[in-house]
């Protein structure tokens, strides 16, 4: 599910080489009423697996924003993995599943300026994975967490070219997290996409609650 179409529909045609069957929706994770209506659209106790991947990072200074810019930041990066854990929790209690949450490395080591507002909706998803993994452990569910850090998406390509347009406390910023990642390079969306593969499968039979960075070395530098 995406809030774009395009990207769904494209995704659906990759994935279809597989001899799977596919199904896209189209869904904004910032209101709720769409997240209540995808879950009612969804075949009972279905999906066994959820990754809630969505998440967005829009730079602007602590002292200029606004209730309305943190709101957004919010409803998407933290609210949203709230309602869709309630919902696949609520839907499969009484048959469990795997659920995987994405943070971020900024919350547990805020490095980028500019960021406050989501390394706080983090830090949330990092808090709400541990509790729902103790409170749910006991109901089947597994529930973890990925600190992905230095991943090559659009999301960083977009910041790539804003690096272009001379913006140079980005660059001393991009230039000064190169130089802390132990491994020397940034990672691929595949190399996130293989953990939460792992943690969605019978491999993390015992972890639960688990923060699991995948960042280059970057926490441990």
């Amino acid at each position: 599910m995406d809030i774009n179409s395009k990207t769904l529909s494209r995704a659906k045609e990759a994935l279809s080489k597989f001899g799977r069957q596919i199904d896209t929706y189209v869904v904004d994770l910032s209101r709720k009423e769409d997240i209540d209506a995808l879950w009612n659209a969804l075949p009972r106790n279905s999906p066994d697996i959820l990754v809630n991947n969505a998440g967005i990072y829009p730079f602007k200074q602590f002292i200029d924003a606004d209730e309305s810019f943190f709101r957004q930041v919010m409803e998407v990066n933290l609210f949203s993995v709230y309602w869709m854990c309630q919902h696949m929790i609520r839907q499969r209690r009484s048959r469990g599943g795997a659920i995987v949450n994405l943070g971020s490395i900024e919350a547990v080591m805020p490095f980028k300026e500019d960021l406050a507002h989501y390394s706080v909706s983090k830090t949330g998803v990092i808090a709400l994975t541990r509790a729902l993994a103790k409170e749910h452990a006991k109901h089947g569910f597994r529930v973890n967490a990925i600190l992905p850090g230095g991943i090559i998406t659009p999301g960083t390509k977009s910041v790539a070219k804003q690096l272009l347009r001379f913006q140079f406390g980005l660059l001393k910023t991009g230039i000064e997290f190169k130089q802390r990642l132990p491994v020397g390079r940034p990672g691929q969306p595949d190399e996130v996409a293989r953990v939460a593969l792992m943690l969605g499968s019978d491999l993390a039979s015992y972890m639960h609650g688990a923060i699991v960075p995948v960042d280059g070395g970057f926490l441990s530098a």
